[in-house]
């Protein structure tokens, strides 16, 4: 695999990756010792980057900075990707390789969405999915991975508008047991719904992080409890975990859970 990377575009994705995660613009010497190469060669990348509008040098300090072009490009790319285009494959597949319901969710408004899902074989989803458009967050394997995003102010902030109210007797009712809940969540890379939204319904839930490592959805299987038994839950997590990596691929993510 090495053999075929292209040593001078390496070179130069590593400057600008550098270049884009400093916060202050940087000195040749500075870059050059960051990305692993001598002064002259980062000279050339740098200066090619100034020749293209891509990056620029201060007059007065001499220090080099990444200029808005490179961001206007990001949002060319970002505007091309449709999330639910690019996992719907791959929901089909885990639903036909767990054989069970898959759905893809975002939050809106402190609420979990599902905006896709694929029927598993008994059609369970198709009431789920109407739930779902309105379901808290704390109650659903998909929304305590989409929580994740949030700080501790703004754990506080939705339990204040929108409360930890009880759908079932599983669900989670204490901002104490919510933030244990999370921490494991956290932890383990996975979220599980134990009849906490629907009676008799379990959903195990992963993650899908962009190229800032930000939750921008979450993916999940879901299926009666009398089939996705906790031990099967411990069976199929890692595939739905894998699933979500792949997806979280396409949009830039370096594959942590």
């Amino acid at each position: 695999m090495e053999g075929t990377i292209n040593k001078a575009l390496s070179r130069a994705i590593r400057t600008i990756e550098i270049m884009a995660k400093n916060k202050f613009p940087m000195r040749l010497q500075e870059i050059a010792n960051k990305v692993g190469i001598p002064e002259s060669t980062a000279l050339r990348i740098l200066n090619t980057l100034i020749t293209y509008g891509y990056a620029q040098q201060d007059h007065l300090s001499k220090h080099y900075l990444l200029t808005l072009k490179i961001s206007y490009l990001g949002n060319l790319v970002k505007s091309s990707l449709d999330i639910r285009k690019i996992a719907r494959p791959y929901l089909e597949e885990l639903s036909r390789v767990c054989e069970e319901s898959a759905s893809l969710v975002i939050e809106q408004n402190m609420e979990a969405v599902y905006i896709d899902f694929v029927e598993g074989p008994d059609k369970l989803l198709r009431t789920l999915a109407l739930i779902g458009r309105a379901a808290p967050l704390h109650t659903t394997a998909v929304g305590k991975c989409l929580l994740l995003n949030y700080s501790s102010l703004d754990i506080e902030r939705y339990i204040e508008i929108k409360g930890v109210v009880k759908l079932t007797n599983n669900s989670i009712t204490s901002r104490e047991k919510l933030l244990d809940e999370l921490k494991k969540v956290r932890n383990n890379g996975y979220a599980v719904d134990n009849e906490e939204c629907e009676v008799g319904v379990r959903c195990v839930a992963a993650p899908i992080r962009d190229y800032m490592d930000k939750i921008i959805a979450s993916i999940s299987i879901t299926g009666p409890t009398t089939r996705l038994t906790k031990d099967m839950i411990e069976k199929l997590k890692d595939m739905v975990i894998q699933t979500a990596k792949k997806i979280s691929f396409h949009f830039g993510s370096s594959g942590s859970i």
